[in-house]
């Protein structure tokens, strides 16, 4: 279920309830149970999402982006981002709620899971074969989690299937990426690189900071986000940066001064004009546009 709360939503982990940490559900579920306007509005969630397109044609935003869906999308959604599911209408789909505790952690030598989620991409197209296999893994999930047996049993049983899952959508984006990714140094130096940006994009604005950090070279960090993404280490960095600051802005009643202090810059002027170049927006004027 979700519930918004200063442009935010946050999900309850109690569905028809049970006590588990995972909600798996039909879109046109949901639809009985929103209004048109609280589908469209975009969320910042606090929790993982995915959305499966099963049947019909909609246009989704994922920080801020719009990507068309058909059937055979699928959409993975982390903390922190901001998505709208688009029409309210003329589509169908499986959608899958939990939070980050739900997954195993590192210390139970599941590593190999979080950085498959780690690396996936936000949109993911499935071929039929593999498209119908997701969705029959969902579906099953669905259904197990009405079963009659006692809460902790399902709770084990879905979050073993969910790892599965994730496991195969990991193994089917490598095979699209056409690359071994343990054998590609540059493709793992720049899933670290990322991973370093997500926790420390606010402190550190330089790609030197990185490269000290990881033992390499600011050349060999670019080369490798090149290899990845056609975009240079010091835009990787800008980009990510630029994203949080419209995440704020758009979601909090924060002042931009504070949010200028948040995201690493002495001045607020010096945010304003960074944020202009990468949006062409102002930070009023961007605001002004979610706060209608």
């Amino acid at each position: 279920m979700i519930t918004k709360r200063r442009g935010a939503s946050r999900l309850d982990y109690r569905p028809a309830g049970r006590d588990l940490d995972i909600e798996v559900f039909r879109f046109s579920d949901l639809r009985q149970r929103a209004t048109p306007a609280e589908i469209r509005v975009p969320h910042r969630y606090s929790f993982h999402m995915l959305v499966c397109v099963t049947q019909g044609r909609v246009t989704q935003l994922v920080d801020f982006l719009p990507i068309e869906c058909a059937p055979g999308s699928l959409l993975v959604l982390r903390p922190g981002q901001v998505h709208s599911l688009g029409g309210h209408e003329g589509w169908d789909g499986w959608m899958v709620f939990f939070r980050s505790e739900f997954l195993p952690s590192e210390a139970q030598n599941n590593a190999d899971l979080l950085l498959g989620l780690d690396r996936l991409p936000d949109h993911l197209i499935l071929a039929n074969t593999d498209f119908q296999a997701v969705s029959e893994v969902v579906a099953r999930m669905q259904h197990d989690s009405t079963s009659e047996a006692p809460p902790k049993d399902i709770h084990a049983l879905l979050r073993y299937q969910l790892c599965a899952l994730l496991c195969r959508l990991s193994i089917l984006h490598d095979r699209q990426m056409e690359a071994d990714v343990e054998k590609s140094r540059g493709l793992q130096r720049y899933f670290r690189f990322r991973r370093l940006v997500e926790q420390n994009y606010a402190r550190w604005h330089q790609v030197s900071a990185y490269a000290e950090v990881m033992g390499y070279t600011e050349k060999s960090l670019t080369r490798a986000a090149l290899e990845a993404t056609g975009q240079s280490a010091k835009s990787i960095i800008t980009t990510r940066i630029a994203l949080e600051a419209k995440r704020l802005l758009a979601h909090t009643d924060r002042p931009v001064f504070l949010i200028a202090d948040n995201l690493g810059f002495d001045e607020p002027t010096n945010f304003a004009k960074f944020f202009k170049r990468k949006t062409s927006l102002t930070p009023i004027g961007f605001r002004a546009m979610y706060k209608q």
